[in-house]
């Protein structure tokens, strides 16, 4: 009898210990596939703004003929005024869909770019400085998701303002001590959510994926993230270490 006691409690504890581990397995499987879908739908957001861009670029270049033409036209008539007026807006034109920045890695132009096209195509202030290794030993996803959450957040925090001289995102990126150092300044409308360092999303329950994304990136490269806010301003400061010879 008291055999079949212990028996018993033995089960119940084998039980109770399965049916742990299986919710926090169903749980982290959850929480990885939510994650996951979220990253697909990410990078293929990503994709489609590049993709964008480079279909303006390909249709200026193929007008580019049509252009020299119109403008042989207005000099053989001596129309300088006119060809004044055309040249004004060939520019004008050509610096909407002309490459912003180049920083030396072509998944950081991809998305960097894009990203600096869709702000100011919202009337936000830019200033880029960006200069990086054809090779960093960072895996391109990583980039895109570090680099294109940063620009995302900026810009939706910019569009808080509804007056738009307040709007503005500055970017540097660039080379320290071995180091891949990434710093994105933005104006700061709205309510910034803030508990002791840590900072979370304001769009409310089921976001954020995009903060605790970067924050392990980071971690996954032993780097370094630093964000703070003052009046209307908030700052991100990531350093990654690189693969430099």
């Amino acid at each position: 009898m008291e055999l079949n006691k212990w028996l018993i409690i033995a089960a119940v504890i084998i039980l109770f210990a399965v049916m742990v581990f299986a919710v926090r397995y169903i749980s982290r499987r959850y929480a990885e596939r939510k994650m996951e879908s979220w990253q697909n739908d990410l990078m293929q957001r990503h994709y489609n703004e590049v993709e964008n861009m480079y279909k303006q670029m390909r249709g200026w270049r193929h007008d580019y003929k049509n252009h020299i033409a119109a403008m042989k036209i207005y000099l053989e008539n001596e129309n300088y005024e006119k060809l004044s007026e055309y040249l004004k807006e060939l520019n004008e034109d050509l610096h909407s869909v002309d490459t912003v920045i180049k920083t030396g890695n072509v998944m950081m132009d991809a998305i960097l770019n894009s990203k600096l096209s869709l702000a100011k195509a919202s009337n936000i202030q830019t200033d880029a400085t960006a200069h990086v290794p054809e090779e960093t030993g960072i895996k391109d996803i990583d980039i895109c998701v570090v680099v294109g959450n940063l620009m995302d957040n900026a810009i939706e925090s910019c569009l808080k303002f509804q007056d738009e001289s307040k709007r503005f995102i500055r970017v540097y990126i660039g080379l320290l001590k071995k180091q891949l150092y990434i710093c994105v300044t933005n104006s700061a409308g709205g309510e910034i959510k803030k508990e002791g360092k840590n900072y979370f999303s304001t769009k409310g329950n089921g976001h954020g994926f995009g903060i605790k994304r970067i924050d392990k990136i980071v971690q996954k490269y032993g780097g370094f993230v630093n964000r703070t806010d003052e009046t209307d301003v908030f700052a991100t400061e990531i350093t990654l270490p690189i693969n430099i010879d």
